[in-house]
């Protein structure tokens, strides 16, 4: 089978780095290739160093209607049984170059989707209805958890056209024998310029208004001065955060580490996940630093909505205030002596381990193209 994949762009995003991991686990048989509509960015090369080949469209903007008829003929001259489509631009000019091209299965995966936001952005009447009309050119929304499923009924989606599958997390990179993890712990922290003892937060996620990260850092100044905060991403908010950090005075307490591939090493050095968004579809980094076999306070996390309350003992929702997160980290008294003895990993990252979420797409592709 093949099959092509079509995304907005391969910046180092959730999204992105989600369909990196699956197209590491998907079945043999499905031969996959990625199709990039602009900013063929670190998940294009880490693609193209593991063998995915990786097209670029080189659209303009959103409304380069002219690159269109290209994307058409680039599907045609594929020949694929399947085209999967990713995030919203790439939503409405795939599914109709797909249709165009003569592709009679196509899949879209719907990763970020509010009552009332989409990708971050406010939903008008016009982006509500441009959806509508490009998801009735598909066969199967793939919504990554019940909250943008029900976002999607609501919208007018017949539940028929929607498939739950969620986001996966790569549990196996984890995975640590104790004295491999104390070494890299070690290595990172000294990396990071962070004190071998004293508590150390970390936060994961792009650097933009919704992840709410000034939150850690107005907690962070409630906390004692030994301890730090570090974020690992990327993205518009970096300069507003280090100015807030100044104006409260913990400028030299937070460590931005930008982008990095590495995450499962990062997060040995930290004692303790935080995640202050309110607006999150999934709640990946939150699987995450479970997976890391650290505690977690959260704020929003549907992937451990949808389970039963035992599936991550480890986790706990609390509100996205300065005050609230103050309180939750000083009563982690024990990270002021904690050894980097992982947690027990909860029921929840296996329920959510990528090999589990790989082959139950493979299997909708299998089922979708069967004739």
């Amino acid at each position: 089978m093949r099959v092509l994949h079509i995304v907005t762009g391969l910046a180092s995003g959730g999204a992105e780095r989600q369909l990196q991991l699956l197209l590491r686990h998907l079945p043999a048989h499905q031969h996959c290739e990625v199709l990039a509509l602009t900013n063929p960015g670190a998940v294009a090369d880490a693609l193209r160093a593991e063998g995915v080949t990786v097209h670029h469209l080189g659209m303009r903007g959103n409304r380069d209607l002219g690159a269109l008829p290209g994307l058409a003929r680039q599907v045609r001259a594929g020949r694929y049984d399947l085209v999967h489509t990713h995030l919203y631009r790439a939503g409405l000019y795939g599914r109709l170059a797909a249709r165009l091209a003569g592709v009679r299965t196509v899949v879209a995966t719907e990763h970020s989707l509010h009552p009332g936001v989409i990708e971050g952005r406010p939903v008008t009447r016009g982006v509500k209805g441009l959806y509508l009309a490009a998801e009735r050119l598909g066969t199967t929304t793939v919504a990554v958890s019940r909250q943008v499923a029900q976002t999607l009924h609501a919208w007018g989606v017949p539940p028929a056209r929607v498939e739950l599958i969620p986001n996966g997390v790569d549990a196996a990179r984890y995975r640590r024998p104790p004295a491999d993890r104390a070494a890299t712990r070690a290595r990172v922290r000294a990396e990071l310029g962070l004190p071998p003892g004293g508590r150390v937060i970390g936060g994961i996620g792009r650097l933009v208004p919704g992840k709410r990260f000034h939150v850690l850092l107005e907690a962070l100044a409630g906390l004692d001065g030994a301890s730090r905060l570090v974020l690992v991403g990327e993205g518009p908010e970096r300069s507003a955060l280090e100015r807030r950090a100044a104006a409260l005075g913990v400028r030299d307490r937070l460590v931005l580490t930008g982008e990095r591939d590495d995450v499962p090493d990062l997060l040995t050095a930290l004692d303790v996940l935080a995640a202050p968004s309110t607006e999150e579809t999934f709640g990946l980094g939150v699987l995450e630093g479970l997976a890391a076999g650290l505690p977690v306070r959260h704020s929003a996390c549907p992937a451990l909505d949808e389970l039963p309350p035992g599936a991550a003992p480890q986790a706990r929702r609390i509100p996205s205030e300065a005050a609230a997160y103050t309180a939750a980290l000083r009563e982690l008294r024990h990270l002021d002596d904690h050894c980097p003895d992982p947690l027990p990993r909860p029921p929840a990252v296996g329920h959510y381990d990528i090999v589990r979420v790989a082959a139950d797409l493979g299997a909708l592709y299998d089922r979708l193209v069967r004739p």
